[in-house]
Formats: structure tokens, C-alpha cells, sequence
């Protein structure tokens, strides 16, 4: 089945992901379409697995995909130990309903 390609090129879509985790992990939640939630949250995962980690290598990892160092910080400081006990699945995705101009299905992904 692959991926979903949301109609962006290749360099965009990545843009796109980049920017979504590095606002998810800032605000720990984010208000946006189904279809993205369901793509980022691949990535967001990812970089939470990476702030268990906690060693350097894991840091130039997500420093390498994240636009903000304070955003990196905050991973490592504040997220990664909290999910320290956690196997995985630290990301929900809270439907909302249709959007209103062109009722795209909307949803809030935030971190357990």
C-alpha cells in the first residue's frame, strides 16, 4: 500500500513532515487532517524512540531531521525520560469532525 503522497513532491512532502513533527513536539500537540496525522505519526515516534536512546549519535539523528535545537532539548530533557518505562504508542489520534471550507476530515495528534 506505500504511503500517502498528499500531493506534494518528494522535497515538499519531507518539508512538510519535518515541520509537522518539530510543531508536534514543541506544542505536544497538533490540530491538522487526518491524512497528515496519520503520516506523521511514523516520525514522531521515531524521534521519541531516539530521546530514549538519549547517547549522542541518537541527538545528531534528530537534530538532522528537526528544524529547532530548542525543540531537540525539549525531547531529550522532557519527553524521552517520561516515555523511559513505555514499549511504544506514544502518540493518539483524537478525531474532530469535517473541517468547514472543505470539509477535510480534521483530528488533534497529541502525546500520550
Amino acid at each position: 500500500m506505500g504511503y500517502r503522497k498528499l500531493g506534494r513532491r518528494p522535497d515538499h512532502r519531507r518539508s512538510l513532515f519535518r515541520n509537522l513533527v518539530t510543531s508536534a513536539l514543541r506544542h505536544e500537540r497538533l490540530l491538522t487532517t487526518e491524512a497528515k496525522a496519520k503520516e506523521i505519526r511514523t516520525p514522531l515516534e521515531h524521534m521519541i524512540t531516539l530521546a530514549k536512546r538519549g547517547d549522542l549519535h541518537a541527538r545528531r539523528q534528530a537534530l538532522a531531521f528537526l528544524f529547532d535545537e530548542d525543540v531537540v532539548t525539549k525531547l531529550f530533557v522532557a519527553i524521552g525520560p517520561r516515555y523511559a518505562a513505555r514499549a511504544g504508542g506514544y502518540t493518539r489520534i483524537v478525531r474532530l469532525g469535517p473541517r468547514r471550507g472543505d470539509a477535510a476530515p480534521m483530528c488533534i495528534i497529541e502525546l500520550v
